[in-house]
Parts: C-alpha cells; sequence; structure tokens
C-alpha cells in the first residue's frame, strides 16, 4: 500500500491546486485554491472554457470596466471551485482577495458574494470554505460569517496567537503553513531543520494538542509542506493540504506511517489555556518575528497573484 493511502487512514487528505487534472488524479477529499493557483490554471489553455464562461458573466454584471473585472473575478475564482467540486466528495476553499485583508466589512461582503455564486450554482454553503487572510480583522470577519453559517479557512497562519484567536472565533478551520515556517528558520538560523525539530511541524503539532486538549471544534489542516518527511511528522492531524508533486511521491513511496497526532495523547499534555483580545492579539505578534514578517510577506504575494491574474482578465473584457 502507497504511503498516501495509508496516510488517508489517519489524515483527511486535501490537494493544494486548481488542476481539476491532477485532483482527480490522487483523489482527495477536499481541495483548496489561493490566487497563485487560480493564476495558474487560469493560464492553461485547457481551461479557456472556465475563463471565457466568467468573462461572458462579467461582461453581463457591470456597467464600468472596474465592475465588470470585479465580477470576473469572482466568477473565475467561484468557477475553478464548481469544476473542483465535481471531483471532490467534500469542500472547496476559495479565497477572499487579499487586499481586504485589513478591512472587515468588505471581506464579509466579498465572501457572502462568494457564497451567492455557489448557491446560484447550485451548490451548498456546506461544501465551501471561505478563505481569510488571519489577521485580526480577518478573524472578526470570519467571526460574523461562521454565526450565518459561512465556514471559513484562515490562511496565512502561522503563530500560536493566530490559532488562539481562531478558535476563540469559532472559525471552522485553519490552515498553518508549515513550509513557510521552516523557509524563514532555515535563513534566520542558517541551518536545516528534520523531522519532529522541523520548526513548522513544532508549529503545528502545539496548535493541534491545544485545541484537542481544550476542545475546540476548530479544526488544523497543515499547508505548505516542502518535503514529505513533514507530512509524516503531522500524521493524525485532522487534515494536510498537499500540492500534486508532494502528492506525487507519496503515492509512489511505500514507507510505512505512523500515527503522530491524536485527541488522546493531547489530553494529557501539559498546555495553559489562554484568551486573547485584540491588544493582545497584536502584542503576540509583534514579538513573533517569523509571523509577522511571513504574514505580510504572504498577503503581498497573494495580493500580487491577483493583480496579475486582473491583468490577464483585464485584456479579456
Amino acid at each position: 500500500m502507497s504511503t498516501l493511502e495509508q496516510l488517508k487512514k489517519f489524515t483527511t487528505v486535501v490537494a493544494d491546486t486548481g488542476d481539476f487534472e491532477a485532483i482527480g488524479k490522487y483523489k482527495p477529499t477536499d481541495a483548496t485554491t489561493n490566487p497563485s493557483l487560480v493564476l495558474a490554471a487560469a493560464l492553461k489553455e485547457q481551461y479557456a472554457s472556465v475563463v471565457d464562461d466568467a468573462v461572458k458573466f462579467g461582461n453581463a454584471s457591470g456597467s464600468t470596466v472596474e465592475e465588470k473585472l470585479e465580477a470576473t473575478i469572482d466568477k473565475l475564482f467561484v468557477n475553478f471551485g464548481l469544476e473542483i467540486l465535481k471531483i471532490v466528495p467534500g469542500r472547496v476553499s476559495t479565497e477572499v482577495d487579499a487586499r481586504l485583508s485589513f478591512d472587515v466589512e468588505k471581506s464579509i461582503t466579498k465572501a457572502r458574494r462568494f457564497i451567492q455564486l455557489y448557491e446560484d450554482a447550485g451548490i451548498s454553503r456546506d461544501r465551501i470554505l471561505i478563505k481569510l487572510g488571519t489577521t485580526w480583522e480577518g478573524v472578526q470577519a470570519a467571526k460574523v460569517l461562521e454565526a450565518e453559517g459561512i465556514h471559513c479557512n484562515m490562511t496565512l497562519l502561522f503563530s500560536f496567537a493566530q490559532a488562539v484567536a481562531c478558535c476563540e472565533a469559532g472559525v471552522t478551520l485553519i490552515s498553518p503553513f508549515v513550509g513557510r515556517i521552516l523557509d524563514w528558520y532555515k535563513k534566520a538560523e542558517g541551518k536545516d531543520f528534520v523531522g519532529a525539530e522541523d520548526p513548522g511541524v513544532v508549529s503545528v503539532t502545539e496548535i493541534y494538542n491545544y485545541y484537542k486538549k481544550y476542545g475546540y471544534k476548530t479544526v488544523v489542516m497543515g499547508a505548505s509542506f516542502r518535503n514529505t518527511g513533514e507530512i509524516l511528522e503531522l500524521a493524525g492531524c485532522d487534515l494536510l493540504t498537499i500540492g500534486p508533486s508532494i502528492l506525487e511521491k507519496l503515492q509512489n513511496m511505500t514507507d510505512p506511517v505512523v500515527l503522530k497526532l491524536s485527541p488522546d495523547s493531547a489530553a494529557s499534555l501539559n498546555q495553559p489555556k489562554i484568551s486573547l483580545d485584540e491588544k493582545g492579539f497584536r502584542w503576540l505578534m509583534n514579538e513573533d518575528a517569523m509571523a509577522t514578517e511571513k504574514l505580510a510577506e504572504g498577503i503581498r504575494k497573494f495580493a500580487a497573484d491577483t493583480v496579475k491574474l486582473e491583468t490577464f482578465v483585464r485584456a479579456k473584457i
């Protein structure tokens, strides 16, 4: 049995891609998208019809170029989600524009718009996760949305403080970025980390154990992996979202998978419970150079790729 099939016994495997063909190949339960992945997929010739449909929708939805552009981009994200939902039995994650990361109201409006587009296409909101960057404002937007039955996936999460804010807000799911945490520490300390010593693995393990020990309903989906070792060290995590290249490696491996994380083992850990208001959240983020830098960098990168996607689409309007 492949390592991937073994892993599926302990953890829900999610495909981190907008490529329908890759999703069909590895048979994940769910799939996640982001502006970078949608941009990569939209540029592929085989997905031209998905783009064309969004442009047609956008042209019919606005009177100005900017209105048409926004409508097209919204529909494009949803179109990719709709195609993915034909393949996966579970949920798809669709991401709110990173440029709204510090705007609670506009984030809420955008999320509601995505849900409306999905529901207009006959898809229940239970199959959609709205991705929001884990700023304080993003968490507050998610709190409002969750109360409306709109489930949220908090992304660009690099710290325990972000994780605590999310579970206290009652969000459905968080996506701690394992590989990007490793990247920062490798650069900062000038050395590599492997196995259980990987700082990304350490971070996700701490968050998972905290959630399980104190009975929070928010689930943990490790993301942004750099190697198969990180994934094997997190076997038992609620979900892991994995890119096609590493899914391929896992499918071709036969290494045994050992359960590493479980609610039972978390219950016995000596981990104090904390609570964070906005001041506490901002202070802990300030004290965490890695999380502060990686959150800002992630927002900038997703925003830049959204602008690239807009440039691509604008030429078609």
